[in-house]
């Protein structure tokens, strides 16, 4: 299911292309959380997992997931939201995407409120609907192989501009996307506030 593009403006963008000053220590806004980012596989630092391919190698705009079992051995294990966010879409990606989870994220960080978008790909499952407001560890859905199109594998990426499309995976420009381990790495200072929710 795809979130409207009016419902998307009216909860997310205004907060998302730049920072916006946050009012005294805690930010009011519900929806505005505390920077706090585990991977979302074999969290929260990818335990029994490996990068096949890395963000901007050969052009990828996001990162490869693999279990280190390698082959299909990874299939039908749990994706996890890697921070607090909503659900922005949950469906068929296209063509070479099969089913498609992607969370948005608003933290509350030092110069202001900054969105981010999470996109989790090729999944062999999807738990979860468009709306819905997820915890960091929620689980999104399950590894799979874009029915059968590659060897399972999660397809991750991280977006600082909320609302991009689906596509294209692959581009030299990498306007808009960032590096998901960096940004990871970047957002564990609030990590302290409550236990993760996967279990361990």
């Amino acid at each position: 299911m795809r979130l409207s593009l009016p419902l998307l403006a009216a909860l997310l963008l205004p907060a998302c292309t730049q920072a916006v000053p946050v009012s005294g220590s805690t930010p009011t806004d519900p929806l505005v959380t505390q920077p706090c980012v585990h991977l979302p596989v074999g969290p929260p630092d990818g335990e029994g997992y490996r990068v096949a391919q890395g963000f901007t190698e050969n052009n990828h705009l996001g990162e490869d997931w693999n279990g280190v079992g390698g082959g299909n051995t990874d299939k039908g294990d749990p994706v996890y939201a890697m921070a607090d966010g909503t659900v922005t879409f949950a469906d068929e990606g296209g063509p070479g995407w099969g089913p498609v989870v992607t969370v948005a994220h608003r933290f509350a960080e030092a110069d202001g409120v900054r969105g981010y978008e999470s996109l989790y790909a090729h999944l062999d499952r999807i738990d979860v609907t468009v709306g819905q407001p997820i915890g960091r560890g929620q689980q999104l859905g399950t590894i799979g192989d874009a029915h059968g199109r590659y060897v399972s594998h999660l397809h991750l990426e991280v977006r600082d501009v909320v609302g991009l499309p689906i596509g294209p995976g692959y581009r030299r420009d990498t306007s808009g996307y960032i590096d998901p381990r960096q940004w990871a790495a970047r957002h564990r200072d609030g990590c302290g506030k409550r236990p993760h929710l996967a279990p361990d």
